[in-house]
């Protein structure tokens, strides 16, 4: 990820007049001979940040290898190519900034083998020949330093990488950047994409969901029920806010039940926390809580999120396995890099969320009902599958704009812990679950091209952008620490940052910048890579069904409650545990289905039982992705970023990477000559002539299945 251009200064911090080797605020660096930082990187760096240290520097790895500047600055490290221009276009996939957050590992390497890990608060022990900067979005950064007299700016860059790492905030990096952003344009500025912290934005979605037993509840608009949820959520019509606020006290961390989408079938996906069993609601909570979860629906399916899917330890566990793998230095041997693949048990998560993905968009589209995906703390698993069902679901979804919609809605402002999960706070309790999430994405998009209006360019900007600090979207943990950061509670608030003026009296900052302002980051050729040149305009929503269509739906059998765990549906004598303790029906049901073995078997269920209510076709618009062995793949163009030497190709969709691509395939050709059949020896191919598309198509396909990439 990048930052600034469009009207960016930069301030260069003053240096001192005495050098201490190993001290980067007392130190003063030598001004190399047409090395020094040129105005072309102000052009496109923040107001307030700082040039700690610098170094010129070849960037290894590449082919050529790339003289240019390493820097080091209050915010980030960045490595300036010799003749960057201003008007030049930075590289999608972030190859030149590292945020001082996203910074995973720090080597330093001295000759063959002398190597020193670099923790924040370490002291390097010899002057480096090379630094390597290893991201926790699986990018590398590896720079050698020149020699003739140099070595002490290696040293001091170095040394202020790691004091900087340890210094590093990213509360306080975000002030210097929201105000340089706000400061670019109007109070005014409208956010791309409805940022769900106004009552308006959640009756707009309302409406547009044409969810007519829904309203929006104010009941959390002080934050007083739960500071997880956010202001405003939908709650059915006839369900007071004072019999509301009496429900949530009875879920964990006052996450009651509430609408995550109606299907335009009639079909209700709520999601809610677990029951705090200790608590004692009385008779009309009770049936509150009962006439909440059934959503006016006479068939119910409780969903057990955490049922069959991996714990948050297991995530976490499974992501630094995947990151150690995808290491330049990893010590696999290459006959078993694919088994140690699949021991990081990441595919197998992947596989696991698709699978009970699909089989809850079964449930949801093949029956009108109410399905409720229950999870302990409502802020994790739930976001992760309310959001699979809905892509699977809605075409409307699929677009950019629906796709980022959903994200803010079902992740940001739902209080997905943000923070903490993606290890900004410390704590024991990071797991990347949205970036689990982001995969599941991509392999859909693998599976389904023509289905998606954006692109993987477009799920790499986001994946990249978890980890840059220049708005709040995901540097807080719930709606309320967002609100209060940004001013948004108290109207607005000014925020101090040194080398800035205060604004003029009477001008309120609109604070409210969002990941989604996509124009403050990248330019408009980025931007145009977001779109995926695939989308088939059929697979829009004005296609769709018109709302409301229920033709397809089946209704369910009456006053029904059942259990969805395992892949199957267990009758429940009642939905609550409170008046006895819940038990399963033990005698057999007519509505009872087999046991599901996968998403394909269920949907055969659903629509195929009982039989006197006939078969039904698959809904328009419903994907069913395939999650077994081969159909999930490895997300290499991400993942393997630190090695560039796999990444043929992989550069961007433009005329000059499929040049590369087809140059680097017919070298493939002439190594693989020997091993070519009779039959095509017969034909006696030129393996200099340019091959024409069909061939080209043919070879790619060959690969495609013989690589998991």
């Amino acid at each position: 990820m990048w930052w600034g251009g469009r009207g960016q200064s930069f301030n260069i911090a003053p240096q001192k007049e005495e050098p201490e080797m190993g001290s980067v605020q007392e130190s003063r660096m030598p001004e190399p001979r047409s090395r020094q930082p040129s105005s072309c990187l102000a052009s496109r760096c923040l107001p307030g940040e700082q040039i700690l240290a610098w170094a010129p520097g070849v960037r290894k790895g590449l082919e050529p290898e790339l003289s240019g500047t390493l820097i080091c600055t209050n915010f980030r490290v960045t490595f300036q190519p010799c003749g960057w221009q201003q008007n030049q276009d930075t590289p999608l996939s972030s190859e030149y900034d590292f945020a001082l957050v996203n910074i995973g590992r720090l080597e330093a390497v001295s000759g063959l083998s002398r190597v020193q890990l670099l923790r924040p608060g370490s002291l390097l022990k010899f002057i480096p020949e090379e630094i390597m900067i290893h991201g926790r979005d699986f990018r590398l950064l590896r720079v050698g330093f020149e020699a003739g007299g140099l070595e002490p700016q290696a040293f001091q860059v170095t040394m202020a990488i790691v004091q900087a790492r340890a210094q590093s905030n990213p509360a306080q990096q975000y002030s210097g950047i929201t105000l340089s952003k706000a400061g670019q344009g109007s109070g005014s500025r409208k956010p791309p994409v409805p940022l769900m912290d106004t009552a308006e934005d959640w009756e707009t979605e309302r409406k547009k969901q044409a969810a007519r037993g829904w309203r929006v509840s104010t009941v959390n608009e002080r934050f007083d029920v739960a500071t997880s949820l956010p202001r405003y959520f939908w709650v059915p019509n006839r369900i007071l806010d004072s019999e509301v606020r009496r429900a949530f006290g009875h879920f964990h961390q006052g996450r009651g039940p509430r609408l995550s989408w109606h299907h335009p079938g009639g079909s209700d996906l709520l999601r809610c926390g677990g029951f705090y069993t200790a608590s004692d609601p009385n008779k009309e909570d009770i049936r509150a809580v009962e006439s909440m979860l059934q959503a006016g629906h006479s068939d119910v399916v409780l969903v057990d999120t955490m049922d069959e899917l991996p714990s948050l330890a297991d995530v976490q566990l499974a992501h630094l396995r995947l990151r150690a793998l995808c290491l330049p230095d990893s010590s696999v041997a290459e006959d078993k890099w694919l088994s140690a693949l699949e021991g990081t048990r990441w595919l197998d998560y992947i596989r696991a969320c698709l699978r009970k993905a699909s089989d809850i968009s079964v449930l949801v589209t093949s029956r009108v009902r109410s399905v409720i995906l229950q999870e302990r703390g409502d802020r994790d698993l739930n976001g992760l599958l309310s959001s699979l069902v809905q892509l699977l679901s809605a075409p409307e979804a699929r677009t950019l704009f629906g796709f980022q919609s959903l994200v803010q809605r079902e992740w940001v402002a739902a209080g997905h812990p943000f923070l903490t999960r993606l290890g900004g706070t410390g704590a024991s309790e990071e797991a990347p679950v949205f970036l689990l999430f982001l995969d599941c994405v991509w392999q859909l998009l693998q599976q389904f091209p023509a289905d998606f209006e954006f692109s993987e360019f477009f799920l790499l900007a986001l994946h990249d952008s978890v980890r840059v600090p220049d708005t709040l979207t995901f540097l807080r943990n719930t709606p309320w620490e967002r609100g209060k950061q940004s001013g948004q509670l108290n109207s607005y608030t000014q925020v101090y940052t040194p080398g800035y003026s205060q604004p003029p009296a009477g001008k309120s900052l609109n604070l409210q910048l969002s990941v989604w302002d996509w124009d403050l980051r990248y330019s408009n050729a980025q931007i145009l890579q977001f779109q995926n040149p695939g989308y088939d305009p059929e697979h829009c929503p004005d296609s769709w069904l018109t709302r409301p269509q229920p033709s397809f739906m089946i209704p369910g059998p009456p006053s029904s409650v059942w259990l969805f765990s395992r892949g199957a549906l267990t009758p429940l004598n009642q939905l609550c545990p409170w008046r006895d303790s819940p038990s399963l029906l033990a005698v057999s049901s007519r509505w009872l289905p087999r046991p599901a073995i996968s998403s394909e078997s269920l949907a055969d269920q659903e629509w195929g039982l009982p039989s006197h209510w006939g078969a039904c076709p698959l809904p328009p618009g419903l994907l069913l992705p395939g999650y077994l062995g081969p159909q999930i793949r490895f997300w290499r163009r991400c993942y393997l970023r630190g090695r560039p030497e796999v990444q043929m190709g992989l550069s961007s969709p433009t005329i000059s990477g499929l040049q590369d691509e087809l140059s680097h395939l017919q070298e493939l050709l002439r190594k693989w000559t020997p091993r070519i059949s009779p039959e095509v020896h017969s034909k006696k191919r030129d393996p200099h002539t340019i091959l024409n598309p069909t061939e080209i198509v043919g070879i790619l396909k060959g690969r495609a299945e013989g690589d998991l990439g």
